[in-house]
């Protein structure tokens, strides 16, 4: 309600006929008046329509004069929501009686706007009719629908002045009006000072505190209901029910499951859909359908809380085997129904079935509804489709910042990590103000890019934004530093948190495993152990990947056997690959392929993955042929497996079989992913591909590279070109010198500072050859080299690398 509009106490009285003083003597209504069809079929109008096809016949009949056809003509009107109608019948009547009053108000103060029907009550009080108590319920229902606490206060005074204080109908709409208004302690004062309270009364108050996320005291209000005589209803335990829900306390949501049907509520629709959503939420989702498949009659809440249920309980393939036996029984779905449905199709990675609920979103004319589009958003996201994500975003009026973050969530997940970080400075630069969840989708695409400097900046962002103190935005920082190199920086923001999640600990784990520091893994293991945090699935993943990446394989045994032994964990696949990378990195293949034959689970792609990486490492050709084959059977068309098995018999020598392994990739028309290595300089991202000459500063780099190998040989470098061959042995050191981190190495030490450590960051696997160069280059300059690998970091200083050389 705009600010102009006037106060109770202000508003003119309007120039309109006013009540007649002779209202006692009104003239008896005629008894052929009450037998008249006319009046007979009036009062027996169930529609507007029907009310408009008698009304020729009372004009014509004389009887619109008539105070009974007047008070029934208006009543109708006011009860179709056709105010400016019921107003024309009752501006001419001169003997107005206060029932009409009352009845043209409530229809103000339910069709029309709370200024009108203010308004209308000051006009009231001028032609001197009396309020009575339901005009003041009438008027305190509107404010609070609205959010009207200055108006509401208003007609609270109103009511004081006018004697209902103590009025138990009257005091109740107050309470609901504070409460509706987020005045909780006030309703609750109101609440406490009633010298009467009924059951509306108490369902009230314990609505206003649980839909102000107050659950426990809400149900601490039931307690006291009870005590003082009052017994639950279906509405109190509507309106309690998703308290329960919220603290997910099953136990006294079973008690009021046993309380409804002692009560004889099990029939009562809402309290049926209450008793699903709860126990859906609970993830007790079975005795939710249980529920639901009972139920005689559904509302389209039912259908929604059942499909939220499978939805949030992780069985979104049921969500949309509800939601199409919904659309079979012909009932048409509302817009919460279709988020749920877009929200299952993202948990599947379904596009078919994502589209189809998209385009039936159009066909209900859902596409101005920014919280649907959001959800769709979302789903193609997850689909991998973010191209049409962004046609919906693009589209989309009011954006929200929901919107945003799901267009920006959208790009980190799909890799482009540019994207996310452009959306972002966008929705910065319109002033629109990020939150908790803003920051967890774009911290993580900056950890990606792998740049200090930007690193910095978002810091200083959430700080300045006052986010420092949320532990999930905490999070993500920590394992943003740990993954640009910063491990120590990682750590000390980890030692400065308050509080830690769980995933902060896996972070900080994860974190000390990937940079090679396998011992301060553990030990924040074990101070973890210690405390009331108990570690998860991801948490041992962790673990075992520091162990497998230091090189301690009796500790890494140790915990995957203590995972389920002590913790009830079942171990996944994920955890298998890390073992078998645990053993075959130590060189024992055997023992790791034995694992693997041993498995209760059929190996995945990650397992035989780890046992053909390890088999290359030690130049096994045996177990790598068998590794190699298990892949081809699983993942035919990657490219990068060939290499690795190429790989392993170029190394023995084997070229005969060098050559069949490059002929069969050729006939599929496999490819090898290209090295692609990355370098930041002056809030600019270089990257590099092997042997390239398209950067600007490639004679430069070329030159440099040759000066540099003659320098590192001089140190002792040997080049080892054992995986090339049908080339001169020249040529061969030119195609390792010409590697894509090689470029990127020689284009840092051209472009900075002596003094000044190089951070370079590769999608591959850093190869022997490039890893013995470059802690040559590191003593040779005096820099300290930092690469990140697609597996772990690399810091190479002074002529050796943090990994030990075990990698």
């Amino acid at each position: 309600m705009s600010s102009s509009s006037p106060t109770i106490t202000e508003i003119p009285t309007p120039k309109l006929h006013s009540r007649s003083h002779t209202l006692s003597q009104r003239t008896q209504i005629p008894l052929h008046v009450y037998k008249h069809p006319a009046a007979i079929l009036l009062e027996l109008s169930t529609s507007i329509k029907e009310v408009y096809q008698i009304l020729p016949h009372i004009i014509k009949s004389n009887l619109y004069t008539e105070h009974l056809f007047q008070t029934k003509l208006l009543s109708l009107f006011c009860n179709h929501g056709c105010i400016a109608e019921a107003a024309r019948v009752f501006e001419p009547i001169q003997d107005k009686p206060e029932v009409l009053y009352y009845t043209l108000l409530k229809g103000y103060a339910k069709y029309s706007s709370l200024h009108e029907a203010l308004l209308f009550f000051v006009r009231m009080k001028a032609d001197n009719v009396k309020p009575v108590v339901y005009n003041f319920t009438y008027l305190l229902k509107v404010c609070g629908d609205k959010g009207e606490l200055r108006r509401g206060k208003e007609i609270h005074g109103q009511l004081i002045k006018n004697g209902f204080s103590s009025n138990v109908f009257a005091m109740t709409g107050v309470v609901n009006v504070y409460a509706k208004c987020r005045q909780i302690e006030e309703a609750y004062k109101m609440f406490d000072r009633m010298p009467e309270r009924d059951l509306v009364s108490w369902n009230t108050i314990i609505s206003g505190f649980a839909q102000n996320g107050l659950a426990k005291l809400a149900l601490d209000l039931v307690v006291k209901m009870q005590e003082e005589g009052q017994r639950p209803d279906s509405v109190t335990l509507v309106s309690i029910l998703p308290s329960v829900a919220d603290m997910g306390l099953v136990k006294i949501g079973r008690s009021i499951h046993g309380y409804v049907l002692r009560a004889g509520f099990e029939g009562l629709v809402n309290v049926n859909t209450a008793l699903v959503d709860m126990y859906s939420k609970c993830r007790y989702i079975g005795i939710g359908r249980l529920i639901f498949d009972g139920m005689k009659r559904r509302t389209m809440v039912s259908w929604n809380s059942m499909i939220d249920g499978y939805v949030r309980s992780g069985f979104a393939e049921e969500a949309m085997a509800i939601f199409e036996k919904m659309l079979d029984e012909g009932v048409e779905p509302t817009d919460v129904t279709i988020m749920g449905a877009a929200r299952a199709c993202a948990d599947l990675g379904d596009l078919d079935r994502g589209m189809f609920v998209h385009k039936l979103s159009d066909k209900l004319k859902l596409g101005t509804n920014v919280s649907v589009m959001n959800s769709l958003i979302s789903m193609y996201s997850k689909c991998k489709r973010v191209d049409l994500a962004v046609d919906i975003f693009k589209k989309l009026r009011g954006k929200t910042l929901v919107s945003w973050n799901a267009m920006i969530l959208g790009f980190a997940q799909n890799g482009r990590v540019n994207d996310a970080l452009n959306y972002f400075y966008e929705m910065h630069s319109r002033n629109m103000r990020p939150d908790t969840f803003t920051m967890v989708s774009v911290i993580p695409a900056l950890a990606e890019l792998s740049v200090t400097r930007q690193a910095k900046w978002i810091h200083g962002f959430c700080i300045r934004s006052c986010l420092d103190d949320d532990i999930f935005v905490m999070t993500a920082l920590v394992d943003m530093y740990a993954k640009c190199g910063a491990i120590h920086t990682a750590r000390k923001l980890f030692d400065r948190m308050n509080e830690r999640h769980v995933t902060t600990w896996n972070a900080m784990i994860d974190g000390y495993g990937t940079h090679g520091l396998g011992k301060a893994a553990l030990e924040l293991f074990n101070e973890m152990q210690k405390g009331v945090m108990k570690p998860n699935d991801v948490t041992f993943l962790s673990v075992l990947s520091a162990c497998s990446h230091a090189g301690m394989v009796e500790e890494g045994l140790s915990y995957f056997t203590s995972m389920k032994r002590d913790y009830g964990i079942e171990p996944g696949m994920d955890h298998y690959g890390a073992m078998v990378d645990l053993l075959g990195r130590a060189g024992r293949l055997n023992e790791a392929w034995n694992f693997v034959r041993k498995m209760p689970i059929e190996p995945g792609i990650n397992v035989y993955g780890a046992m053909l990486g390890a088999c290359k490492i030690h130049k096994n050709v045996d177990l790598g042929e068998k590794a190699a084959n298990k892949l081809f059977a699983l993942n035919p068309d990657e490219g990068g497996y060939h290499v690795l098995l190429a790989n392993i018999y170029a190394t023995a020598s084997m070229w005969g079989e060098v050559a069949k392994v490059r002929t069969t990739m050729k006939k599929k028309g496999l490819q090898k992913t290209p090295g692609c290595s990355v370098v930041e300089l002056r809030n600019e991202v270089h990257s590099f591909y092997s042997g390239t000459t398209n950067h600007p500063q490639s004679k430069k780099i070329y030159v440099f590279l040759e000066e540099l190998g003659n320098k590192i040989k001089a140190a002792g470098y040997a080049p080892d070109t054992s995986s090339i061959h049908d080339v001169e042995d020249d040529v061969k050191e030119q195609l390792n010198s010409t590697h894509s981190e090689r470029l990127a190495i020689a284009f840092g030490l051209l472009n900075t500072s002596q003094g000044t450590p190089i951070h370079i960051r590769k999608n591959l696997r850093v190869c022997g050859d490039c890893h013995t160069a470059t802690k040559y280059i590191s003593l040779v300059t005096g820099r300290e080299i930092i690469v990140r690998d697609m597996q772990r970091f690399h810091h190479f200083k002074n002529g050796t690398c943090s990994c030990g050389d075990y990698w």
